[in-house]
């Protein structure tokens, strides 16, 4: 649109809601902060920074936001920053924080949206890097549908103990080595030092990187850019480059929803299989689906792609590779380029279509993370839904990082109502080998708020018992946990699911291969189990979880707030 150079009163502006007499508070309120004249008439582009000095996964996020807002100015565009709220998984694991994690990324999508909505800014740039921010900020962008790019702050480089790469969660598997014996408390100690070595998203492929990739998958983040490293100084070339292009996609009239179809979902969903990523992406995708005005994306969509797609990357902790080893392999778009006659190619992204975008992808011509389609790591995806009478509706698995010999399981149950009461059995030694833990009551009512069962399975690990026993919970994991776990079994306990009706010693089979999940008892007794149960409520502080218990959908159904 043409600037006038004058006054400012004859719609010159770019905003609808800065045109005119009716503007004239609005820009005063503006011009109170130094934006002139000249700057109002311009799109007006928030940038969304979710920085925190209390998440290492967004620490580096100002000096991204002050690369996307020089973005911005060059391209002609006004930025205007906020922030959002950006708890981190790690911090808040183990304790009542956990519970607010999961309903953090709803607080997080109205927060985005209440903003924009009250200032109508033209466009936004979507900073973030964490489990929940990143797929919180997706939901806003689908729910807003406006101009919309997400960037994020990129993986943290790994730890280094005993020649090995490890992640943070050492420290969780060394609470069992100390317990054991096998290290001594002053060695303990130095892997607390080491076990963070600095900024970025955690570096295995857990639920940050896995939404950070599929962010790009998707196709609302730019090209070959989620595994950029947080400290690598191509993150800040990022940053700019998003500013620059968000201004091109606001005059181009390029909106979130055109970006986010069905065939975006598609292509993320694929690359999640096939990547073996966090089994929360399940979650999210589904959430965002949902807030794309695409209604209920079924976990049979991820059934049936699941027997399609084989795993091609292995990534930490389903393998020796961490994230800086699967970015010097190409990262998510070299998975896309070997998956490419699975793909939507015809999809649009923030930067052309997805065939433009896979056209730039140079292949390594040795690449010992990354297999071709024909060569696949395993036949089968990374990620699968099991169903059966304890997950009528399903429950989520992630092979990829299943032992083989694990891949048929059948043991007792050993039943808890909170994960806490299966940490303190664990620790005592109360655990035998062979057993089937059912930890239930966790879901998004029952938890409330679907808290991760991120550390039985580690306190497991360090007690030597991950090989030998079998987690299933309707509560959610971490993606960094390894093992044989099954999660966001529906409906919950606090539903009336089957797994409320469990007791110790029934027997629990399961197979991934056959893709179930069994209680083997007979249906007359389950029914009878039935007259005698009463659910089980948790006291939570009054607040926000209360809210999110009364309206939040089944994990079946992405968890989202109704």
């Amino acid at each position: 649109m043409a600037n006038c150079g004058n006054c400012g009163n004859c719609g010159s502006h770019f905003s609808s809601i800065l045109q005119g007499d009716d503007g004239a508070l609005k820009r005063a309120l503006y011009k109170s902060m130094g934006h002139t004249d000249s700057d109002l008439r311009k799109p007006v582009i928030a940038v969304v920074n979710s920085y925190t000095n209390a998440t290492p996964g967004h620490v580096n996020l100002n000096d991204v936001a002050k690369q996307v807002i020089d973005g911005v100015r060059e391209a002609g565009g006004v930025p205007m920053m906020f922030g959002t709220i950006a708890p981190c998984d790690g911090i808040a694991e183990g304790h009542l924080g956990m519970r607010y994690i999961l309903a953090a990324r709803e607080v997080i999508t109205a927060s985005i949206e209440i903003m924009v909505r009250a200032h109508r800014f033209d466009g936004m740039v979507l900073l973030g890097s964490c489990d929940k921010i990143v797929p919180g900020m997706l939901m806003a962008a689908a729910r807003l549908d406006i101009p919309a790019i997400l960037v994020n702050g990129g993986p943290m480089y790994p730890a280094e103990y005993q020649g090995k790469h490890w992640d943070g969660n050492i420290v969780t598997e060394a609470i069992g080595w100390k317990q054991r014996g096998e290290i001594s408390e002053e060695e303990f100690r130095h892997i607390e030092d080491i076990a963070e070595p600095g900024p970025g998203s955690c570096t295995m492929y857990g639920t940050a990187n896995t939404m950070s990739c599929l962010a790009e998958s998707l196709g609302m983040s730019l090209p070959q850019t989620s595994t950029i490293p947080a400290i690598d100084s191509e993150r800040f070339k990022v940053g700019f480059s998003a500013g620059q292009r968000v201004v091109q996609l606001v005059h181009n009239g390029t909106t979130a929803r055109q970006i986010l179809t069905k065939k975006a979902i598609h292509n993320a969903m694929c690359t999640l299989l096939a990547t073996g990523g966090s089994t929360n992406a399940i979650l999210h995708l589904q959430a965002i689906h949902y807030e794309a005005g695409l209604g209920n994306l079924s976990l049979s969509e991820f059934d049936k792609l699941s027997r399609k797609i084989p795993l091609l990357a292995a990534i930490y902790p389903a393998s020796e590779y961490d994230m800086i080893d699967f970015h010097q392999a190409g990262g998510i778009a070299a998975v896309e380029k070997q998956l490419a006659s699975q793909l939507e190619l015809d999809a649009l992204t923030v930067a052309g279509t997805k065939a433009q975008a896979l056209d730039q992808v140079t292949l390594l011509d040795e690449n010992p993370v990354i297999s071709p389609l024909d060569k696949p790591i395993k036949p089968d995806a990374g990620v699968a839904v099991l169903n059966g009478n304890i997950s009528p509706l399903g429950a989520v698995i992630k092979p990829a990082a299943v032992p083989a010999h694990m891949y048929e399981f059948q043991g007792p149950a050993i039943v808890f109502d909170s994960e806490q009461e299966a940490i303190d059995r664990i620790q005592q030694g109360g655990i035998e080998k062979g057993s089937v833990l059912v930890l239930r009551y966790e879901g998004p009512k029952g938890g409330p708020g679907m808290p991760e069962m991120y550390k039985p399975m580690k306190f497991l690990e360090g007690m030597a018992l991950s090989n030998d026993c079998a987690l299933i919970t309707d509560g959610r994991f971490s993606g960094s946990n390894r093992g044989l776990f099954v999660g966001h079994i529906s409906p919950e306990a606090a539903d009336g699911g089957v797994i409320g009706l469990i007791k110790d010693g029934d027997q629990i089979k399961i197979n991934i291969s056959e893709r179930t999940l069994s209680l083997l008892v007979d249906e007359a007794e389950i029914q009878n189990r039935y007259t005698e149960w009463k659910p089980l409520t948790k006291q939570v502080p009054s607040g926000f979880l209360n809210l999110y218990r009364e309206r939040a959908a089944s994990a079946a159904e992405g968890a989202v707030l109704r």
